[in-house]
């Protein structure tokens, strides 16, 4: 039996799962996709918010607040990149300052440091490409901006590092109450559990119901994304919002951790919870929506579109307790924006929900909070690259061109607790294929080198999910009929 099971391994899930090894626990991950941060996390803008725009006295405000500053720390122990550039919500017109003005009270009510309302010069000084119409902006400096998914990954590895398990392609499809705890049988296993936290993204309704609590539901919200390449990428320096409106922070223009452009998102109730298609119409708003907040924005660089859904909760906040009809299981639903600020927050109040539940817990002598330094080839000096290569020639040998992965690198990402199994499990590790050919032609090396590692035949590597094939065999046996 273990501790604590926790459904989900996206960014809530791992940085509870991660905050939880701290203790001697029994803990295991359940997540249904093929790979960790396969929902909304993976599928995000990627901004470390200030906290000026959650209301006051709500969880969003408290635990967005408290979770900003804490990203420096846990960013350097896990060795993610994080970059403090600070944010903008821009104005076009006296109403809009008014909307701003209410956006500094609320932020200063919620507790965050050093806002400031700009006038369009001192806009120009951090954004000299910033829109012709607008006239004036809330600067709020203690805005970041990371790379969401490398962060879960890294979480989740760091919790394995200290004794947390993790199954993924479990889905969970049952769950009854024992007297010890809960009974969870999922679409590969069954397992029980004394606590189960319920992290499960736009599912966490569908989670809470199986323990016959329906206090809350779920609504999945789209948003659709530009993401334009790196040599687009010195066009902005910070997280340029407008001003927000009645369903969410408007559409974005940001620098990404990695030196791109990210455009979006807009925001749409869709029919369901994996409605992760693009539509042009959206699109075409999302980019023309855009264009007021920075001039010439080059989507001609335009490498990828994609979809991310969110869970859009009915209580009209974060939902962070323990059921009323099942005790011991914690519900962590309807975190969305700002959810990736919040989530180290919101781990540490949970760590201490279950503390409490089980009546006290042990700290764990050898914790490391720290994993294993991630070689990044490209940022190294022509010194330290010949040094490396002469240890291990793998990292002589370039696999993806566009942002300069090595083959060494890749199969550091595969050999790693909760490591990739997948191409795009590479590519969200490594960045192979993240380039401006989005693995048009470092796939088929990435596939070799993933076989190899994995002991697997080749067409048994999958691009994502389990049924993304990329190969079926060999084309002279196609044609001949042998398959």
């Amino acid at each position: 039996m273990y501790d604590v099971a926790i459904i989900g391994a996206g960014i809530t899930g791992t940085f509870i799962a991660r905050e939880l090894s701290r203790y001697e626990l029994d803990i295991v991950i359940l997540e249904k996709d093929n790979d960790i941060s396969s929902g909304a996390t993976k599928a995000n803008t990627g901004i470390v918010h200030a906290g000026y725009d959650a209301k006051p006295n709500t969880k969003m405000a408290y635990f967005n607040v408290k979770g900003n500053p804490m990203f420096d720390k846990v960013c350097e122990e896990l060795d993610v990149p994080f970059k403090r550039n600070g944010s903008l919500v821009v104005g076009f017109s006296e109403e809009d300052m008014e909307t701003i003005e209410e956006l500094y009270e609320r932020g200063v009510k919620n507790g965050v440091p050093k806002l400031e309302i700009i006038d369009r010069e001192k806009i120009k000084e951090l954004e000299p490409n910033i829109g012709k119409d607008v006239v004036g902006a809330l600067y709020a400096p203690t805005a970041g901006i990371i790379s969401p998914w490398e962060l879960a990954i890294a979480l989740a590895e760091n919790a394995m590092d200290n004794g947390a398990e993790l199954y993924l392609n479990n889905e969970v499809k049952n769950i009854e109450t024992t007297d010890s705890g809960y009974r969870i049988k999922t679409s590969e296993r069954e397992i029980e559990a004394k606590y189960v936290i319920n992290c499960a993204g736009v599912y966490a309704d569908e989670i809470s119901q199986m323990v016959g609590d329906s206090s809350f539901k779920i609504t999945p919200r789209s948003g659709q994304y530009y993401l334009l390449d790196k040599a687009a990428g010195e066009m902005i320096n910070t997280v340029i919002f407008q001003c927000p409106r009645k369903f969410g922070k408007g559409v974005v223009v940001s620098p990404t951790a990695h030196g791109n452009i990210i455009v979006g998102p807009d925001n749409e109730v869709v029919p369901n919870k994996e409605a992760t298609e693009t539509t042009g119409y959206r699109l075409r708003m999302v980019r023309e929506t855009a264009q007021k907040s920075v001039e010439g924005i080059p989507f001609n660089k335009n490498i990828t579109n994609f979809t991310g859904v969110r869970a859009e909760p009915d209580t009209g906040d974060f939902i962070i307790e323990e059921s009323k009809v099942a005790k011991g299981f914690i519900n962590v639903g309807g975190i969305k924006s700002p959810g990736l600020t919040s989530s180290p927050a919101i781990a540490e109040y949970v760590t201490g929900m279950v503390k409490d539940i089980a009546g006290g817990l042990e700290d764990k002598e050898d914790f490391n909070p720290k994993r294993k330094k991630v070689i990044r080839f490209a940022e190294l000096s022509n010194e330290e690259k010949a040094e490396l290569i002469k240890k291990d020639p793998s990292y002589g040998r370039i696999i993806c061109r566009c942002e300069t992965v090595t083959e060494g690198e890749i199969i550091d990402c595969i050999n790693r607790n909760a490591g990739a199994t997948t191409v795009d499990g590479v590519k969200r590790r490594t960045r192979a294929g993240f380039g401006r050919c989005q693995g048009g032609f470092c796939m088929p090396r990435v596939m070799e080198i993933l076989a190899r590692e994995l002991n697997k035949d080749v067409t048994d590597i999958v691009k994502d999910g389990t049924d993304s094939y990329i190969l079926t065999g060999e084309t002279k046996e196609i044609e001949n009929g042998e398959e």
